[in-house]
């Protein structure tokens, strides 16, 4: 698992790149802290405005956002070949230099169910193109008093777009 240098675990000057156990006791401290932990998902691949409000709009449902990204085993599994663009640790560094990003993780798992498990999140933030009943984790977050959010998407911004106007 990818780690990141510097800073505090996202406490006082910027985002970290945390293994599943650094993040598990970051939330464990926010948490303790009083503090709201929002959760959210993805690849990640090529970083546009669409993923920027997306991930203003998530951090503003609590105190700290965790962003866990698509390793680039698992991005293939889902986006097939030749994606991602971006290795997993440069989509998790670019995330983590992002002000409203307090932490961010790389799964390997298909879907994010099994990081959601581990760590509790109280605010699962998903994007409205998914079907409430659809959201992965949602079982876990709401049978221990948490929330789904489903944030808008921005229309004609997604990085499968990007590449396909790149390849024309």
């Amino acid at each position: 698992m990818t780690t990141g240098g510097g800073g505090n675990e996202g406490e006082t000057s910027g985002a970290r790149v945390l293994t599943h156990d650094q993040a598990a006791a970051a939330i464990a401290r926010w948490r303790a802290a009083g503090q709201t932990i929002v959760f959210t998902n993805g690849v990640f691949d090529i970083l546009h405005p669409g993923h920027i409000r997306y991930l203003r709009a998530a951090r503003a449902e609590g105190d700290r956002l965790l962003v866990a990204v698509n390793s680039d085993q698992s991005t293939r599994a889902i986006k097939g070949a030749g994606r991602p663009v971006n290795p997993e640790s440069e989509r998790a560094e670019t995330l983590a230099a992002l002000d409203m990003v307090d932490a961010v993780v790389v799964f390997d798992e298909p879907d994010p169910h099994q990081i959601i498990t581990r760590l509790q999140p109280d605010v699962l933030v998903k994007g409205a193109d998914w079907a409430a009943d659809r959201i992965i984790g949602r079982d876990i977050v709401e049978a221990r008093g948490g929330r789904v959010v489903r944030v808008p998407v921005v229309s004609g911004r997604s990085t499968s777009g990007i590449l396909e106007r790149a390849r024309r």
